[in-house]
């Protein structure tokens, strides 16, 4: 039995809290909230736990081995250091720290204390995304050319992080686990209209080794709720849309480039070619949906117990920090593009 604190019962943390419960081999044993209301909605829905409004309670149990944390954005580095430091294992909601200098101390802490440090990128446990990343492996959709990504929605509107870093660590994270890679530069612009210096829209270019181009939109201003990827290969296309019953598509659509040759062609002659469009079938895949949220869950307790390394560790994290480091920067300077410094 792994028992585990939630640090943090707001937004996100009931939904940590109700799979957490549910797992057999998991208890959650303390939630810390300093909001009364908060606390109130644990004691109401999970009578069996404790609750408290000092974070330190949960740190000082020696009967907690793992800590959850689902706290606003800029306190994140904070109580994953305290928890690490206290011999505790974490799982952190995205993104880990706010700037790749915290991140790195989060890592080696967790490395030098042999705990595992796991960060909230809950899209890689997504069914679709992990079929989606098969069949790119598989080469089902050839070279991969670009791929663009828009994640839109009216609200929840931050006052602490602006839209990049709240909405696209998602994004960053699967193009990273699509791609097998990370980014050597960014660029990013983006406009506040809400809130002075808060971007609520911004518009971010990856580039990937080996030519492969992204794009990521990201906004909580915006009148329809849209989680949707495009992917363009040289055999194939696919959408993936995570609001859509539908959650795949493939299309067998695509541009061939056929060399002509004659046996009166000139060797020096490089401008004899055909471009053929090809436009076949459409797949839609099976996809049985398991929700993220669990097998994120599942994932951390099951690497605690058989000491593994979770697929979304620190260093993953601090790969997504590293990105969204170089795109502010990028920001602050009209869209200059930034090489990004693993």
């Amino acid at each position: 039995m792994v028992n585990v604190g939630l640090i943090g019962c707001g937004y996100w943390g009931p939904n940590l809290l109700r799979n957490l419960n549910q797992l057999e081999n998991t208890r959650v044993i303390k939630v810390a909230d300093l909001r009364k209301e908060r606390r109130d909605y644990v004691h109401r829905n999970y009578p069996q736990i404790q609750t408290t409004k000092n974070h330190e309670e949960i740190m000082e149990d020696p009967d907690i081995q793992a800590v959850a944390i689902a706290t606003e954005a800029r306190s994140h580095y904070t109580f994953v250091k305290s928890a690490l430091e206290k011999d505790k294992h974490v799982l952190v909601e995205k993104p880990m720290a706010m700037n790749s200098k915290e991140g790195q101390k989060l890592v080696d802490l967790a490395e030098d204390a042999k705990k595992v440090l796991m960060v909230g990128h809950t899209f890689i446990y997504n069914s679709a995304v992990r079929a989606l990343k098969r069949y790119i492996q598989g080469g089902e959709v050839g070279d991969v050319y670009y791929i663009y990504a828009q994640r839109l929605n009216l609200g929840r509107v931050r006052e602490d992080i602006n839209a990049m870093w709240n909405l696209a660590p998602h994004d960053i994270s699967i193009l990273n686990y699509l791609l097998d890679a990370e980014p050597v530069s960014v660029s990013a612009k983006g406009v506040s209209y809400i809130q002075e210096g808060i971007e609520d829209v911004v518009f971010m270019t990856l580039t990937y080794p080996h030519k492969v181009t992204a794009h990521i939109h990201v906004s909580w201003l915006d009148p329809s709720k849209v989680r949707r990827y495009t992917v363009v290969g040289s055999k194939k296309m696919i959408i993936y849309d995570d609001v859509s019953d539908a959650k795949l598509q493939i299309y067998d659509k695509g541009i061939t480039k056929k060399t002509i040759t004659t046996a009166f062609d000139q060797a020096d002659d490089f401008g004899k070619f055909q471009l053929i469009q090809r436009a076949g079938d459409i797949l839609i895949p099976q996809i049985k949906y398991i929700e993220p949220l669990r097998t994120e869950c599942i994932h951390f307790v099951e690497c605690i117990k058989k000491g593994d390394k979770p697929i979304t560790d620190g260093r993953n994290g601090l790969a997504v920090i590293h990105v969204l480091e170089a795109a502010g920067v990028s920001l602050c300077s009209s869209g200059r593009e930034i090489t990004i410094k693993p």
